[in-house]
């Protein structure tokens, strides 16, 4: 992926003659650090609710296309002053990264594979018309602004430190069009297990194709806000519905897609009468997840059964769950690592998951594994230190 903001880059400000005169990316060494010099009281870890306290202190950097970016900034967390015009706020332009510093048994501080973060946000900016900048740059930007607020990294491996990288159109005008201003921000909230059931009890779904999460040719593969306000009518039916969260169907056929805002992994017996771990592959429909990733990365390296990015339909699943060759299901993403699923509504039937019956030893072994990682009990390069 691009590191740098290369010309074919078309997210303003980063092609041809314009780039010899405005900044092309923002530099980590020009950061100007103005903490707060009030504190927050830090919250107990056991007591928290996903994304409701922040710490003292954001970045932020301003861009336009007759500047470009501007030199970041640290300072204490405030609200946002934006034009009633802005863009983001009429049309969406805009994107967002989840990604967690976790403090260790050992006391240092880690990130978990950033890097992935860092491209799938460049990838974002370019879907949606926003300014590219040098993603090592801002790897360091938001290293920088953790190590500023090392002391909000619950002393916890129950619990970790949020971070949102956020980058919005502030175009003060109506038009239609790819903003000439724009505004890279990134806040931190310490959180702690993201279900309110606790870190890894099952999960019950709602499967019903009347909702579409993302379609082929539209920003599916994306971290665009929009992706996640349009479907919180459709997560609404499914609490009514006795249900926690949506699974994502799509197409005639039903394929399976993603699990609420999570990706989604069967591993079962297959047609073949192999073992094999499959989750839908990255055709435009589906985010590109780090947790997704890393999990694939796992178990291609145990070669211990098939590892497939296949197509799942609805009747793959109903006949296998009949023949008995469904072993466990979850969903994968950052704020929960992977979630077990024990329960699936559709057409007016609740179709059993025996993940729990089965251990859940796969499930189980990827959280254990992945925690391992990103709290230092196990040395890897995927984690990079903070401090």
């Amino acid at each position: 992926m691009m590191k740098g903001c290369q010309n074919e880059c078309m997210a303003g400000g980063c092609s041809g003659e314009t780039a010899k005169h405005v900044a092309e990316s923002f530099k980590a060494s020009d950061l100007i650090i103005t903490p707060a010099t009030t504190f927050k009281e830090k919250p107990d870890p056991n007591g928290l609710v996903f994304g409701t306290v922040f710490t003292d202190n954001m970045l932020t950097i301003e861009w336009s296309l007759a500047s470009g970016w501007e030199k970041p900034y640290i300072k204490p967390l405030e609200n946002l002053s934006l034009h009633p015009a802005s863009s983001s706020l009429h049309y969406a332009i805009e994107l967002f990264e989840g990604m967690k510093a976790y403090r260790g048994v050992d006391g240092k501080i880690r990130l978990f594979r950033p890097t992935l973060n860092m491209d799938r946000m460049a990838r974002s900016a370019r879907r949606a018309t926003l300014p590219c900048f040098d993603q090592n740059e801002l790897l360091e930007c938001i290293r920088k602004l953790v190590e500023v607020e090392k002391e909000w990294v619950p002393y916890s491996t129950a619990a970790s430190l949020y971070i949102r990288p956020t980058l919005i159109g502030t175009e003060p005008s109506l038009g239609v069009k790819k903003p000439t201003k724009a505004l890279l921000y990134v806040i931190m909230s310490p959180v702690g297990p993201y279900f309110a059931s606790g870190s890894f009890n099952p999960i019950s779904l709602w499967a019903d194709p009347k909702y579409v999460r993302a379609w082929k040719g539209g920003t599916g593969d994306c971290k665009l806000g929009g992706n996640y306000g349009s479907s919180i009518y459709a997560q609404q039916e499914a609490l009514e519905l006795g249900c926690q969260q949506v699974l994502w169907l799509y197409g005639e056929d039903h394929q399976i897609t993603e699990v609420g805002t999570m990706n989604l992994f069967l591993y079962w017996i297959n047609e073949d009468g192999e073992d094999e771990l499959a989750t839908p592959p990255l055709d435009g429909i589906i985010l590109p997840g780090v947790t997704r990733q890393s999990i694939l990365d796992l178990a291609r390296n145990w070669g211990e059964f098939k590892v497939s990015e296949r197509y799942i339909t609805m009747s793959d699943l109903t006949a296998a769950l009949e023949e008995n060759r469904v072993k466990e299901m979850f969903g994968a993403g950052t704020a929960c690592i992977v979630c077990p699923i024990s329960k699936i509504l559709y057409k007016g039937k609740h179709l059993h998951i025996p993940t729990m019956e089965n251990g859940p030893q796969l499930t189980t072994r990827f959280l254990n594994k992945l925690s391992d990682i990103q709290y230092g009990r196990e040395d890897s390069d995927w984690a990079v230190l903070v401090s």
